[in-house]
């Protein structure tokens, strides 16, 4: 065989197993930045910048100004596994309704700055929003959170009553205190190792049992690849970093004890089929069906703050405004302060 045949075909042949040995990106399954650069948002993005801890920061964001405005406003705080565009459907409602509406991302999320080294808490995050909102002209709001947002818009209405018309709590967790139900610490090296390993089937197969009890639609998927793509792309190791700290926070820092100092009148709507419960599959194989009892929480919820009003969703999981946005909506407009 003459030389240069020989030479090509081995030089295909090495091509062929270099190109079997490295993945394949499929189209479905997108890459995204650290900042979640590349998936779009249904809204005109903002962005907040700001100096937090000695770090130059800045927040994303969506301010969706109504056609015809009732003079009220609405801030929406995501959960941890969401993001400021997971709220599509509620502020399409919020609007249509007169209701002008800000949607922020979270340092640490999304769209969001995250830094190598912050240290966070509910006060802090609490504190970036109300910065956002007085340089946008936002005084008083209703402030509505899912989620891990039901923890830091607890947080807020804490330290900001005056500015609280009224509180929202969308399956908020943070209904128990996990650490001292006996929940083991992680800590933050820990985290960062569980959420090096994120991928999209982990992430589906949590969402479907916890979020939507046990169905899926096809309207969910985006959701999953916009966590998944963080995780595929460039900034992984940054994001993981942050998810990391922020679960830390979660953890370490409980809202529970304070809810009998809330002055503000305060919406509860949750599912009932949630079973949320951070470190849940860490705990003690003994304690784990005690924990995230939804039925219960909000029971208990409800009667320990003052101005509660419950509005429960027998059939539905962690995610109301997401699985049965029909039935959330007329609810929530209706349980909204007037």
């Amino acid at each position: 065989m003459p030389l240069m045949t020989r030479l090509s075909r081995t030089l295909l042949c090495a091509a062929l197993a270099f190109a079997s040995s490295v993945p394949v990106q499929a189209a479905d399954e997108p890459a995204y930045g650290a900042e979640l650069e590349g998936f779009a948002y249904p809204y005109p993005v903002q962005r907040f910048a700001f100096t937090s801890q000695g770090v130059k920061l800045q927040m994303a964001y969506m301010d969706v100004k109504p056609a015809k405005p009732n003079g009220r406003a609405v801030v929406l705080m995501h959960g941890k596994n969401f993001c400021g565009a997971t709220w599509e459907g509620t502020i399409k409602e919020l609007s249509g309704a007169g209701y002008r509406v800000v949607a922020p991302d979270q340092v640490g999320f999304c769209k969001s700055t995250k830094p190598q080294h912050y240290q966070y808490s509910f006060q802090q995050l609490a504190a970036n929003t109300r910065a956002l909102l007085e340089a946008i002209g936002v005084k008083e709001a209703i402030v509505m959170g899912h989620s891990t947002g039901g923890m830091l818009a607890v947080r807020y209405g804490l330290l900001y009553p005056e500015l609280s018309q009224q509180l929202v709590l969308v399956n908020p967790i943070g209904l128990e205190d996990w650490k001292a139900l006996g929940v083991p610490s992680l800590g933050v090296d820990k985290w960062h190792e569980r959420e090096l390993q994120t991928t999209a089937e982990r992430i589906r197969n949590y969402e479907k049992s916890t979020y939507y009890v046990n169905t899926w639609k096809p309207e969910y998927e985006p959701w999953v690849q916009m966590l998944a793509g963080m995780y595929r792309g460039p900034g992984k190791q940054l994001v993981a970093w942050n998810s990391a700290l922020l679960y830390d926070m979660i953890y370490t820092q409980p809202v529970v004890y304070e809810f009998p100092l809330l002055k503000m009148p305060v919406l509860l709507m949750i599912g009932l089929k949630d079973t949320t419960a951070i470190g849940k599959d860490a705990a003690p194989e003994a304690l784990r069906p005690k924990l995230g009892n939804y039925p219960e929480l909000a029971k208990r919820t409800a009667q320990s703050i003052p101005k509660a009003t419950l509005v429960s969703f027998p059939e539905m999981g962690h995610a109301p405004q997401m699985q049965d946005p029909v039935q959330f909506h007329r609810a929530l407009l209706k349980g909204l302060v007037r």
